[in-house]
């Protein structure tokens, strides 16, 4: 029993230190960037440096079977202090009655919200339908679930710093904090999010910009193309075009949008399923770029990304293996003997400096309160390593291409979004 417990302890913890490695090396960039944050302006006009005024912006919401929370996201868009702003949705042949309710948005708020009706083709073309009808310099794609701040969009074109920079990822962060698993992924996405983004940033190598929340410039769309179709992940897709273009693309950390995170254990393995094939699909739509230093840092970036998201899932597997062969051969003599130990040598210390690193990079003290939630931490690692696994099995089988789109449940639990505050949810 007790090798058991000390394989399973190790299965459980090794993704974890591994990871943490791997941010650790993040730290100084991160730190940089917000040096480099502090020292520059918000431009002549108060929308980045690019810009003398505020360029015409187009946020486009496309939307399936979303009437849950479809009011709530296009109503805080236009609640944004942006000036020169249009919303175009596109609904993407709901049953439901998600196009009415786009209707309704539109008559309530006129020259400001487009309502689009298009036969059922998923995501990507229900983007480049809204694109294409969209009359702004700058093009925001966002899910319909968001829900924004009023100075979002502002922040978010602010990102905009030099003509180098041809995309800007916002800040996404959890809405639905009524779960024990969405308190758990509030609190360590800080990690992905105020501290790799920042990093990755400052390198030059942000690899995706969120479909949740990121702005293109027109320019740069007409130049890479419309979004792809035949992808899981067309938002990561479309990011490495905009690199292979010679692009920079940017991180806005106070553009901040909030949209629901999977409440359930099965939502969060089908949508993590759904980003890793994405991930391989990109990566074999993409191989020339891997690796390649005529891409400069992304592309020797990109090698390095495919070695730790994908191959070391296999190579943790193994060594799981390999560990329990050896306690079936020699005994447990040779593992550590407390609990401790096992903390020290799998760099548990470590991990929780990173993410408090991180909630102060992001401003985030009221998530200290769901640091309770911080030991489940490990499984959720190791439940990563097998998505994973999963993923390449089913593009090895050519498994179809399901969106498996989260159930909403039109949860806000962060003050200040709602109508009724954020109270009771």
């Amino acid at each position: 029993m007790t090798a058991f417990v000390a394989a399973l302890v190790l299965v459980l913890l090794v993704p974890l230190a591994a990871a943490g490695i791997v941010r650790f090396g993040m730290v100084p960039f991160a730190l940089v960037f917000e040096v480099r944050a502090r020292r520059s302006g918000p431009g002549p006009a108060g929308y980045g440096p690019m810009f003398t005024e505020a360029p015409r912006l187009s946020v486009v919401v496309p939307a399936f079977e979303e009437a849950r929370v479809i009011d709530q996201c296009v109503r805080s868009i236009a609640r944004s202090d942006y000036p020169h702003l249009e919303i175009v949705c596109v609904d993407d042949g709901s049953t439901d009655d998600t196009f009415a309710r786009m209707q309704q948005l539109a008559a309530d708020h006129p020259g400001v919200v487009r309502a689009l009706r298009q036969a059922n083709a998923g995501k990507g073309a229900a983007l480049n339908t809204g694109i294409a009808a969209a009359a702004g310099e700058v093009l925001v794609l966002v899910d319909a679930d968001g829900v924004f701040r009023p100075d979002t969009l502002t922040m978010l074109v602010r990102g905009f710093r030099s003509p180098r920079i041809g995309a800007v990822c916002g800040n996404d962060r959890p809405v639905n904090l009524d779960r024990t698993l969405t308190r758990l992924l509030s609190v360590i996405s800080h990690v992905g999010t105020g501290l790799m983004r920042r990093g990755l940033d400052v390198l030059g190598c942000l690899p995706v910009v969120s479909g949740n929340i990121g702005a293109y410039r027109r320019d740069v769309l007409d130049r890479v193309g419309p979004l792809r179709t035949d992808t899981l992940g067309e938002d990561l897709e479309l990011t490495w075009r905009v690199h292979r273009a010679g692009f920079q693309v940017a991180f806005a950390p106070q553009a901040l949008v909030y949209a629901e995170s999977p409440s359930t254990l099965r939502g969060l393995w089908r949508q993590r399923v759904r980003w890793a094939r994405g991930l391989l699909q990109a990566t074999e739509m993409h191989w020339p770029m891997v690796g390649n230093p005529r891409y400069g840092a992304f592309g020797v970036y990109l090698l390095f990304n495919m070695v730790t998201q994908v191959i070391a899932p296999f190579l943790q597997l193994s060594a799981a293996v390999g560990v329990g062969w050896l306690i079936a051969v020699d005994g447990t003599d040779w593992l550590p003997r407390t609990w401790w130990a096992w903390v020290l040598l799998l760099g548990v210390p470590a991990s929780l400096a990173l993410l408090a690193l991180a909630l102060a990079l992001d401003r985030a003290v009221d998530d200290l309160r769901h640091l309770w939630t911080v030991p489940l931490w490990p499984l959720y690692s190791t439940m990563m390593t097998f998505v994973v696994l999963d993923a390449v099995r089913l593009e090895l089988g050519n498994a179809e291409n399901r969106w498996n789109k989260l159930e909403r449940t039109g949860t806000v639990s962060v003050r200040g979004l709602s109508d009724d505050d954020g109270r009771g949810s």
